[in-house]
């Protein structure tokens, strides 16, 4: 019996061995790994370097994670971002990967290939030499360095005035963690972007808060602290009392020409029984009321306050909000883009605003790296429901003739899914005499037929039904014969 004991004891002492040596193995591949993800910020381009398929290295990405108790890296518009444990880690990855490297490459000396070590002549010294001295590198004379920059900055409280507060956030965007900066916290990015919007911000420091953001790319806490504080800003005005059942934000750039056909499948849902709310812009000076006067012409309420979006919605089952008066100052955020020719991350954020609430919300959204940021930042808000579509441009049109990719929250559970083309293109309906804005009405009236229009107002509609709360288990096929229904009674309704 002791003899069993013994040798049970030898096995769980074997197995416990093979364990540790297959972790000092595995732990080995997420050193090289989690390095390839600190040098590319990329998962697919750390993949490629590592001859790797991009979904082992997110399974490797995710041990690590779990190993070392810590996000490590947070996406954002330009890739990922390294978290400051990721960056504090930095130089001890980077040592360990260099020491695997050079543990395998040869030693050439001349044209001769030589051992890596010559028992013969490669032998330590017996002499002690104490570490390089050397001076901070990138330090001017009396110049504090990035650890005592980030401290002084952390002495910044909320007590502070606001100037002080907002550079403490521009400050941590640029500075702390060893220079490289880190993101912004949820909480931090509300506090920053309330600042601009309550109009105490210096015009110096609104330049640099959405510069630094716009070259390192948003995050998704960054994007739903950005939210949070537009959204306090607008229910400071507009109140919190009105509700739709769909939220569909149209902000689109002054250059984007193509016809709004979204705007017909809204009115569709409408007549479906579903409460719509647009809200948006075509960007800021003469080309800003494009959509108003789009809206007027197919018969959508035009609403300036909370007052006339609750009628308009009880009595026509939609409304749209243009932006400069749902909120003024987020309509001047964006005009800034005449000044920067950038897209700052308040572009990004204002698709999320909301404003009239709405069981589920459909983004469209042009950038693939920003869709998924998009949700994320809906989670972060507390949303339970949403689509990201992904789009020619900034607004949820669905095109029949290609497939589209969609991320979804169905009940906060993420869903990604690919919805095929739906038919082939038909070719272009040739368009007679008058202006575009009567050829758009044609369609919605009868008195023109345009086959490749129709198919994208009812594929609209139809990806607007299927991703309504509670359409869990209707099919795309489903919803698009629902839509064909209702485009071809319209008039009756």
């Amino acid at each position: 019996m002791g003899s069993m004991a013994g040798l049970d004891a030898l096995a769980g002492a074997a197995a416990r061995e093979s364990r540790r040596m297959s972790d000092k193995l595995t732990r080995g591949r997420l050193v090289i790994a989690f390095d390839a993800l600190l040098a590319k910020r990329n998962v697919t381009l750390a993949a490629r370097q590592l001859g790797l398929q991009t979904p082992a290295l997110s399974r490797l990405l995710g041990q690590l994670r779990e190993e070392l108790g810590d996000p490590l890296f947070i996406r954002s518009g330009r890739g990922l971002v390294p978290t400051p444990f990721a960056e504090a880690v930095r130089p001890r990855i980077q040592a360990l990967a260099a020491e695997i490297d050079a543990l395998f490459e040869p030693h050439v000396l001349g044209s001769a290939q030589e051992s890596p070590f010559d028992p013969r002549w490669n032998v330590p010294s017996g002499i002690a030499a104490p570490p390089l001295a050397f001076r901070p590198s990138g330090l001017l004379e009396g110049e504090p360095s990035p650890q005592e920059l980030a401290a002084k900055l952390d002495r910044i409280g909320r007590g502070a005035q606001a100037q002080e507060r907002l550079a403490r956030h521009i400050g941590v965007l640029g500075i702390a963690g060893g220079g490289h900066g880190r993101p912004l916290t949820a909480d931090e990015a509300e506090e920053a972007m309330a600042l601009v919007l309550a109009g105490e911000a210096d015009p110096v420091q609104i330049g640099a808060l959405l510069g630094m953001m716009c070259v390192r790319g948003a995050t998704a806490p960054e994007l739903a602290g950005f939210v949070r504080a537009m959204q306090g800003h607008v229910a400071a005005g507009f109140g919190r009392t009105v509700q739709a059942d769909v939220d569909w934000p149209c902000y689109t750039s002054p250059n984007y020409h193509n016809p709004p056909w979204f705007f017909h499948a809204a009115l569709l849902v409408a007549q479906a029984g579903f409460k719509v709310a647009l809200h948006g812009s075509t960007g800021t000076g003469a080309v800003a009321g494009r959509y108003q006067v789009i809206a007027g012409a197919l018969g959508v309420p035009v609403c300036t306050s909370a007052e006339e979006v609750s009628s308009a919605l009880a009595g026509n089952g939609i409304a749209y909000v243009p932006l400069a008066a749902l909120a003024p100052q987020i309509y001047r955020l964006l005009g800034l883009h005449r000044l920067t020719q950038t897209r700052s991350a308040v572009f990004e954020a204002v698709h999320l605003l909301r404003p009239a609430g709405g069981r589920t919300s459909l983004l469209g959204v042009a950038k693939s790296s920003h869709r998924e940021i998009h949700r994320d930042a809906a989670r972060i808000l507390g949303w339970r429901d949403m689509a990201v579509l992904g789009s020619v441009r900034d607004v949820a049109q669905f095109t029949p003739f290609r497939a589209s990719p969609v991320h979804r929250l169905v009940d906060g559970e993420a869903e990604d899914l690919v919805l095929p083309a739906r038919s082939d293109e038909p070719p272009a309906t040739p368009r007679p005499r008058g202006t575009s804005i009567e050829y758009w009405q044609g369609v919605w009236t009868g008195g023109i037929r345009d086959a490749r229009a129709e198919r994208i107002i009812i594929g609209t509609a139809a990806f607007a039904l299927f991703s309504m709360p509670g359409a869990a288990g209707t099919s795309f096929d489903e919803a698009l014969d629902r839509a064909e229904k209702l485009w071809k009674t319209r008039h009756s309704r």
